[in-house]
């Protein structure tokens, strides 16, 4: 389960959830380092503050453990870039490092275009001797596969890998499938190699989404695949994508979608629901 504390009431009602279920086998992950500022507000000004100090990481870790208290199994820090404080903070990592040392997994999230870079300056990162992260979240899709050694170096470092934004914030969750192939609108959204998209949906008999999904799964170094379907139908064919086999040429063919990663970004930055 991933949330975070800028996620409005998210740990609120995942602790909720939690406290009426028997369910030992679920890992509970959340983040630090944005405070959500719209109050429920659409139309707020700011709707949340970025900060990576050592002082907001004590208050966000508190506001955390009074609600998780000991369910929480991974904390990260939220969006760490390549020029954020938190990756030359010494006391900030010497915090971090008591968090692992009592049992929980100290990671972060990544996003932009040179998450790369980041995700290779905080493997750098030492307390006594010994790694700090132990795992990473970062974007890698279709459309944006830009992270992808960097992430490959982190799982041979050790690391969980956990991707996020696998249908690309929707872009890849078009309508259209084998049978209503999308429009020509939604092919030039989604990018100029969205046919091929659908012809390997028509040929595995799956949705777009899925064959999004099985492609991220087919790489080596992906562990945790988030799903950020918002619906049941969605959920459902997401996790198609868990059982589709895809071969190599089908692979080869999706690569057609990628974009350069500073468009992408731009792209995203510009959807109307993000």
């Amino acid at each position: 389960m991933d949330t975070a504390r800028s996620y409005g009431r998210a740990e609120e009602f995942l602790a909720s959830w939690l406290a009426g279920r028997e369910v030992p086998d679920v890992v509970v992950g959340s983040k630090w380092g944005y405070t959500y500022t719209a109050g429920w507000q659409v139309d707020a000004p700011v709707h949340e503050v970025k900060d990576h100090s050592l002082g907001v990481y004590e208050r966000q870790l508190g506001e955390t453990r009074e609600l998780l208290g000991d369910r929480l199994d991974l904390y990260q820090i939220h969006s760490l870039t390549i020029d954020s404080p938190a990756l030359r903070d010494t006391a900030l990592h010497r915090r971090l490092a008591e968090l692992a040392a009592s049992g929980v997994t100290v990671g972060f999230s990544s996003s932009g275009p040179r998450q790369a870079d980041a995700i290779e300056a905080a493997l750098a990162i030492e307390v006594d001797g010994r790694p700090l992260f132990r795992s990473v979240q970062a974007t890698w899709n279709l459309l944006e596969p830009s992270a992808g050694p960097a992430l490959a170096a982190a799982r041979a470092a050790g690391c969980q890998v956990i991707v996020k934004e696998a249908l690309a914030n929707g872009r890849l969750a078009v309508s259209g499938s084998p049978a209503s192939p999308a429009s020509p609108a939604s092919r030039a959204e989604a990018g100029p190699g969205f046919g091929a998209l659908l012809e390997v949906a028509a040929e595995t008999g799956a949705t777009p989404d899925a064959v999004a999904v099985a492609a991220v799964l087919r790489q080596p170094w992906a562990g945790v695949v988030l799903s950020g379907a918002a619906t049941t139908p969605q959920l459902g064919t997401n996790l198609n994508g868990t059982r589709l086999e895809l071969a190599p040429g089908q692979l080869d063919r999706l690569a057609a979608l990628a974009e350069p990663a500073e468009a992408y970004w731009q792209q995203r930055a510009a959807l109307p629901w993000t």
